[in-house]
């Protein structure tokens, strides 16, 4: 079978519209906090771990919402459709609450933005594999990522070229170019994606592939009755337990995942304003070290397929976590921006993709036998975790002591992630060399 591209690329829209956001929040939100009203690096610290606080409750109460419903326009269409008109018209009170320094005006408005995001970011990432078969979602994967990429350099462009300096521009230019993008990426996906239609022919497709060849294509009920199979022939009924040394790695893999997310998080929270008090940049020039950095990962996705594929998914992750302690030590001795700092970027990029590539394959590898999808959404929730966890420790840091904290933070909690990967000795499968440029974006499933 052949991934549909075109459509796959349709359908990453949603994530294009999703990641064009988040990048203007986790860089812009925080300006506004602290330069229009005010507040302290650990509230704004608190304030930004609010969206990840919201989506350990709403992710998985939405997602499995959208699994029982049932439109004429589908299970998940409707979410992403509604979810964004209303995150885009919450999304354009904040300019306005900004100009007026109307403080009631901004946190309503944001509560009500996060909470509208929350409503159809599970059921947009759940729409791909909803809408391609299981074999062809590692490709699949590797388009929406690529299509979320886009989302996000998009933003950090417009950052670049519509948000003045001083400690406060004007910043309705910026959210209008994310709030249109938003609505047209989710209209085009909403005009040219008939979910129902498209289900139908995906399977009419996996049918006359099985009649053509013989094969059959594994689907979720498939998977489920050769792991009770397997419960049966072990003489239990149910699925395989997980042994206690797989355990114990998986214990320590979403430890190291807690500790990476908490290291890089900080960073890319906190960056905009870590310029500004210390290198002294103004305006949007800070959106040129993430952009380096995006960039960078993109790029990277293929060498370290290649990686991995050689040498294994552990040995890869802890290339990267290496890769980015260096690069964490070396900013703590950077006093200014200097060019060189965006080298040092790139290779934050090329580290992180090495981590992000090969970390959740792992826990897929691992939990073989068990319940996948709970391991998935544990996975998850060590990540956002970190991410609820981080803003508000790194926040209190750079507001009590110093700014200049901020790397030396990131640096210890890189280290620490490995140390833990060091204890992970399962889920280390070396994937086979991919055929395609596309598929070695991604990884399997």
């Amino acid at each position: 079978m052949k991934l549909n591209y075109k459509r796959t690329f349709l359908i990453g829209l949603a994530f294009l519209s999703i990641s064009a956001f988040w990048q203007m929040y986790d860089n812009i939100i925080p300006l506004i906090l602290q330069n229009t009203f005010g507040i302290g690096e650990t509230i704004t610290g608190a304030i930004m771990a609010a969206d990840n606080v919201l989506a350990l409750f709403l992710l998985p109460i939405f997602g499995a919402l959208s699994d029982k419903v049932d439109t004429k326009f589908g299970k998940r269409i409707p979410f992403i459709a509604g979810g964004t008109l209303l995150a885009v018209i919450f999304l354009m009170l904040l300019p306005k609450a900004d100009k007026s320094e109307n403080l009631v005006l901004f946190v309503g408005a944001l509560f009500a933005l996060l909470i509208s995001m929350g409503l159809y970011r599970s059921p947009a990432v759940a729409l791909m594999p909803d809408l391609t078969p299981n074999k062809l979602r590692s490709k699949g994967n590797a388009v929406i990522n690529l299509m979320g990429a886009v989302g996000g350099v998009y933003t950090l462009i417009m950052i670049k070229l519509l948000v003045g300096k001083g400690d406060r521009p004007d910043y309705m230019p910026l959210f209008v170019s994310v709030a249109a993008l938003m609505i047209i990426a989710v209209g085009i996906l909403v005009i040219t994606i008939q979910e129902k239609k498209v289900k139908a022919k995906v399977e009419a497709e996996i049918r006359a592939y099985e009649d053509s060849t013989g094969l059959i294509v594994e689907t979720e009920d498939t998977a489920e009755k050769e792991a009770l199979q397997e419960g049966a022939e072990s003489g239990t009924g149910i699925k395989t337990a997980m042994p206690k040394e797989v355990k114990r790695s998986m214990v320590f893999l979403l430890a190291s995942i807690f500790l990476w997310f908490t290291a890089y998080n900080a960073v890319t929270t906190a960056f905009s304003r870590y310029t500004k008090m210390v290198w002294k940049m103004e305006g949007g020039g800070f959106a040129d070290c993430l952009m380096v950095a995006t960039v960078a990962a993109i790029l990277s996705y293929i060498p370290i397929g290649n990686i991995a594929s050689k040498v294994g998914r552990k040995k890869t992750i802890m290339g990267g976590i290496v890769l980015m302690s260096v690069c964490y030590f070396a900013a703590i001795f950077a006093g200014a921006y200097h060019p060189v700092i965006n080298v040092a970027f790139a290779a934050i990029g090329v580290g992180w993709a090495a981590i992000n590539v090969n970390s959740y394959p792992m826990i897929v590898e691992m939990s073989k036998g068990c319940d996948i999808g709970k391991f998935t959404g544990t996975y998850y929730t060590f990540s956002m975790t970190a991410q609820i966890f981080t803003p508000v420790l790194s926040g209190f840091l750079l507001e009590n002591v110093s700014y200049r904290t901020l790397f030396p933070y990131a640096f210890l909690f890189s280290v620490l992630a490995f140390v833990t990967m060091t204890q992970v000795h399962h889920g280390d499968a070396r994937p086979d060399k991919k055929k395609s440029v596309l598929e070695n974006f991604d990884v399997d499933d």
